[in-house]
């Protein structure tokens, strides 16, 4: 045996990743870790609102500002503030809701119409009204807040969580992204990539009907055995040249090949719901094989039964400046019926199980809307990173509880403030992670999902 067989030799001592046939084979990258601490919930659903939802039109309730509609802004509140479209040197109005509010639950927690079905999961629910981000923009927004930064190239939440934690699934993803609405969230695919990380933990998208990915299926005429004598000549191929440099990158490609042919298997059936009761679909509101977010609500439960980490849920659009398109009337409501009924089937369902306990659901946008309206052709909000709403359950968070309060205009947090680094310390802190401690070396100093901020929201842990 010569010395690069030697070393072959003993890097190869963990045969699970390639089955029995295979006669040796590497450590599986996305195997089950364990965290800093003892967790209090292993899996996240979150639920992305992309566009950024108003919270005055759906949960921050405020009177004071629908009795001054229509009155100018006070100069105080705005002086020295940016804002995406909005001049506010003159004329800037405030803007009260037309929404009418209710109060709902034994915990009594404010919703708007818009929302019928999720009013009944609120004694479920921590709602944090206080959240801040830093970026007014919506690209760098949403990457700020999957990322902890508006730059490129860093992890998503979901690679810093399978890198730190690993995944209990064999056979499907431990990072997935399921998309719906009319286009896909601006920013793209680095809202999910894994930045500086192996790209064996960067989000995995599958497709909610059809082929859940493009190209999984073999080609006609190419039998498992064949396929079977391709991988293993790739494999080959990889294992001589991971020895030759060292690079991690290849055994990332080795187990990407893998999973790829577990998949063809595991992902028709994940998202074949056959099997799924007719009472089951209707809860979520599926009325036939179409795509929708409700079908990815249903399809996000079987994702976390089956041992799937981080399950990610982006839907389109939300963005509500006024006119074409973007109407806080017609178009508003749609978007709010679209994922009304699902998310709230998604709390029931997964209490229902016995999956809630162990399975933390986010709910949120990248910021929230601004009190004055915007003069477009129609009256819409603009973009505001003081103070919006997102809510959380299930993981460990409190249920029927409210965290954090804004001002009687909705304008800035009075206590309780949650910028988004603390979100995500929570989080972490949540899956048993100590979000100082998840750290990965990249040129030449460590970096952490929250850089050098955060710290973990006690108040709204059980």
């Amino acid at each position: 045996m010569g010395l690069g067989g030697i070393a072959l030799a003993s890097m190869l001592n963990d045969r699970r990743l390639y089955g029995a046939a295979a006669p040796t084979a590497l450590p599986d990258p996305m195997a089950p870790k364990p965290g800093h601490h003892a967790p209090r919930a292993k899996n996240i659903i979150y639920l992305f609102m992309a566009g950024a939802p108003s919270q005055l039109e759906l949960f921050d309730y405020k009177p004071k500002l629908v009795e001054l509609n229509g009155q100018p802004v006070p100069q105080s509140l705005i002086e020295g503030k940016r804002f995406a479209f909005m001049d506010t040197s003159h004329g800037t109005k405030l803007l009260g809701t037309r929404r009418a509010f209710k109060q709902h639950g034994k915990s009594g927690t404010w919703v708007s119409e818009l929302f019928p079905h999720t009013a009944k999961i609120v004694d479920d629910v921590t709602f944090v009204h206080s959240c801040a981000a830093d970026l007014f923009n919506h690209a760098p927004a949403k990457l700020f807040m999957n990322t902890g930064s508006g730059q490129f190239g860093r992890p998503s939440m979901g690679s810093w969580l399978t890198y730190g934690l690993g995944s209990e699934s064999r056979d499907l993803p431990g990072f997935v992204v399921l998309q719906s609405g009319p286009r896909g969230p601006r920013g793209g695919a680095v809202n999910w990539g894994s930045g500086f990380l192996p790209t064996t933990y960067q989000g995995v998208p599958l497709r909610g009907n059809g082929d859940p990915i493009l190209n999984l299926s073999n080609p006609e005429g190419v039998t498992a055995a064949r396929q079977r004598q391709t991988i293993d000549a790739i494999r080959d191929l990889n294992l001589s040249r991971a020895v030759a440099t060292g690079d991690a990158e290849i055994h990332t490609r080795i187990a990407a090949y893998e999973m790829a042919s577990r998949m063809q298997t595991s992902a028709p059936e994940l998202i074949d719901l056959k099997g799924e009761s007719e009472a089951t679909k209707k809860l979520y509101g599926i009325e036939d094989d179409r795509p929708s977010f409700a079908r990815n609500c249903l399809l996000a439960r079987r994702l976390v039964e089956r041992g799937s980490r981080f399950v990610q849920l982006y839907h389109t659009n939300w963005d509500s400046h006024g006119g074409p398109g973007e109407n806080l009337q017609g178009d508003f409501e749609k978007v709010c019926r679209d994922v009304d009924q699902a998310q709230a089937a998604l709390v029931q369902d997964l209490k229902a199980r016995g999956l809630l306990k162990d399975t933390l659901v986010i709910w949120g946008g990248e910021f929230g809307r601004t009190p004055m309206g915007e003069n477009r052709d129609t009256m819409g909000r603009n973009h505001h990173i003081d103070a919006f709403t997102m809510w959380f359950a299930g993981g460990g968070v409190k249920a029927g509880f409210s965290l954090g309060e804004t001002d009687e205009l909705g304008f800035s947090p009075t206590a309780d403030r949650a910028h988004v680094h603390d979100l995500h310390a929570t989080i972490l802190h949540l899956l048993g992670i100590d979000h100082k401690k998840l750290t990965f070396r990249f040129q030449g100093r460590d970096f952490r999902l929250t850089d050098v901020h955060g710290h973990v929201i006690e108040k709204m842990l059980v």
